[in-house]
């Protein structure tokens, strides 16, 4: 990234209707009450640091840095705003736009892990050279990369509920989807620092821990028939179809207070069915 040339090295003013909002500004959300405190500053105080843009041909421009103060900028009905004019290429744009945002600390922390991953995937870079670019420590990258494993939903719900990032990384050690929105809710509920929500999450993955070993442990079960009548009758059955085979079996019950005795006999040769003559 440089500047266009030594003359261009200085703060210009440019008409509000040539700038271009970024494409790739990771900030969505802009609080309109924090923008027209900010209009009724720079009403009374002017813009005491420039916008940084650059030229994408002889009358536009692309904003890089700086989209608040143009907002507030115009809503405070000013038309001509003062810039920094950068050459830069797309990547290096979208770079310095979330470094921006990431240094004043205006980004939420979805913004900031959506804006990485939005970086990584246009350009392809790898998490350690995305990391190099933003200046920070690839763990760190990671981690903040980590948090869209969150749905959209438990997203707007920790934002809502004015949860730190911390608490979104104690979520995150909840794999089940539901398991995690029912530890959200109670964590919210029941207003949870960091320290009591981590120890909750806690609690639920080692009581979710003994419930898998309990169930590990358990025998198989065995199908249990008290009833010897059913075993009977399937001897009876059995001896019948023998019979209606052509073989002459013949069962003996003998039955006592202790238990059933059951003699079957079954004959070898088994008799030759009568040849039908004609």
């Amino acid at each position: 990234m440089s500047f266009l040339n030594r003359d261009e090295n200085k703060v210009l003013l440019i008409p509000t209707i040539s700038i271009r909002p970024n494409k790739t500004q990771p900030r969505k959300n802009f609080d309109e009450a924090e923008l027209k405190s900010l209009s009724q500053s720079i009403v009374q105080n002017g813009i005491l640091q420039p916008l940084s843009v650059r030229r994408i041909n002889s009358t536009e421009f692309e904003l890089i840095a700086g989209e608040r103060r143009l907002r507030a900028a115009i809503m405070a009905g000013i038309t001509k705003v003062p810039c920094v004019v950068l050459r830069c290429s797309d990547k290096e744009s979208a770079v310095f736009a979330l470094i921006e945002n990431i240094q004043r600390r205006e980004l939420g922390m979805f913004e900031q892990a959506r804006g990485i991953a939005r970086l990584i995937r246009k350009y392809g870079l790898t998490q350690e050279q995305a990391a190099i670019s933003l200046g920070k420590k690839q763990s760190t990258i990671a981690n903040k990369l980590r948090l869209l494993r969150l749905t959209f939903e438990e997203q707007e719900w920790i934002i809502s509920a004015s949860l730190s990032e911390r608490h979104a990384r104690a979520l995150l050690r909840i794999d089940d989807e539901s398991l995690r929105r029912e530890a959200l809710s109670r964590i919210i509920s029941e207003n949870m620092n960091v320290a009591q929500s981590e120890a909750f999450v806690t609690d639920i993955l080692m009581r979710k821990a003994s419930a898998h070993l309990i169930e590990q442990k358990k025998p198989e079960k065995k199908i249990v028939v008290k009833d010897v009548r059913i075993f009977v009758n399937t001897i009876n059955k059995a001896v019948d179809t023998m019979r209606l085979s052509g073989i002459n079996a013949t069962s003996c019950k003998n039955e006592t207070d202790e238990y059933i005795e059951y003699t079957v006999k079954i004959p070898k040769a088994a008799e030759k069915p009568p040849q039908l003559v004609v």
